[in-house]
């Protein structure tokens, strides 16, 4: 027989379930508007301000983060529940995160000189091999073999990436330099990964503290490359230099930087580390039909076929390493 208050019961758990789908709807959202948003920033400042600055740019924006830092973590001890290191400066600790922070602001800068010579549109083909980069440096660097299947995987992006760099130059837009920028962008995003995880002891586990450390060395490495390359000359004779309007978007971008961070740790939080690969994924292709509408770009056929490639191998990966941790995950549990 029903029980005849299973329908009252379901009636009062809807809301406590549509607040929990509204709740990784918004996180999901927030998530993309602050991942394009900052893409778009960047590539404001970085190609349409009249003057060329990648490295004092990426600099301002590491100073962004690291002020950012610094007050929520001076303001913790005020706000109830908010339980965050002190902002402290210990000079051992920054010489023992150097060696990740150059792995970092080589990371960045890459990303930036990418995102600077291809069109926001072909960003995401020109970052597209951090996945075959993980492969290759998981395997050289900690010995860890990847299956068959994963590699199939790498294989249809690379031919995605190759197919997209060739229609890139067949409707007269392919930045040699940019996609050599990517490549290398990805091959550092694959080892600060790698390397994260072998320095997060020194900071005792806390990724807060480490973005803080990682922040302020980049703060200091910046600056020689500044005066080195000529940029703060540049920078000098830029009229646009005490237009405040300049200094907002620096700010914001910089305040995106930062949070990027944060939404990307709440995603993976409210959903799961596959879900948020593939937020990451469909957000990729609508940031590709965005740049390509909003800078009025004209693609061939292939090369959205290219597009499509590379997110169905990279979303194909996703899933084999998830079939692979629950299988290690059952087998560990029938020992």
């Amino acid at each position: 027989m029903p029980d005849p208050c299973a329908g009252f019961l379901a009636f009062l758990r809807a809301p406590t379930l549509l607040f929990q789908y509204a709740k990784i709807a918004a996180v999901v959202a927030t998530y993309w508007v602050v991942s394009i948003t900052m893409v778009f920033a960047n590539k404001a400042l970085l190609s349409g301000q009249g003057v060329s600055a990648p490295f004092f740019v990426t600099g301002y924006q590491c100073l962004v983060t690291s002020a950012m830092c610094f007050a929520f973590s001076s303001l913790g001890p005020y706000v109830p529940g908010v339980n965050l290191p002190p902002p402290t400066v210990k000079p051992k600790l920054m010489l023992q995160v150097l060696p990740l922070s150059v792995v970092f602001i080589c990371m960045i800068m890459f990303n930036n000189l990418c995102l600077k010579n291809v069109d926001v549109s072909f960003y995401y083909i020109g970052r597209s091999l951090t996945t075959v980069f993980n492969v290759i440096c998981t395997y050289l660097i900690l010995g860890q073999k990847t299956s068959f299947q994963s590699i199939a995987c790498c294989g249809v992006i690379i031919f995605g990436f190759l197919l997209g760099v060739d229609q890139e130059g067949v409707v007269g837009s392919l930045s040699i330099a940019g996609v050599a920028y990517g490549v290398l962008a990805s091959l550092f995003v694959s080892l600060f990964a790698i390397y994260t995880k072998k320095v997060l002891p020194v900071v005792d586990g806390s990724v807060w503290l480490l973005t803080y450390y990682n922040n302020i060395n980049a703060c200091l490495l910046f600056t020689p490359l500044v005066l080195i390359t000529g940029e703060w000359s540049q920078l000098m004779a830029f009229q646009g230099l005490a237009d405040p309007k300049f200094w907002t978007l620096m700010t914001v971008a910089g305040v995106f930087g930062f949070s990027i961070g944060y939404v990307t740790g709440l995603q993976i939080q409210v959903t799961s580390p596959l879900t948020h690969n593939i937020s990451g994924t469909a957000k990729a292709c609508v940031q590709t039909v965005l740049g390509s509408w909003w800078f009025s770009e004209y693609r061939t056929v292939l090369w959205w076929t290219s597009n499509f490639i590379v997110l169905g191998g990279s979303a194909a990966y996703t899933r084999v390493k998830q079939i692979e941790m629950e299988a290690k995950h059952r087998a560990s549990l029938s020992v």
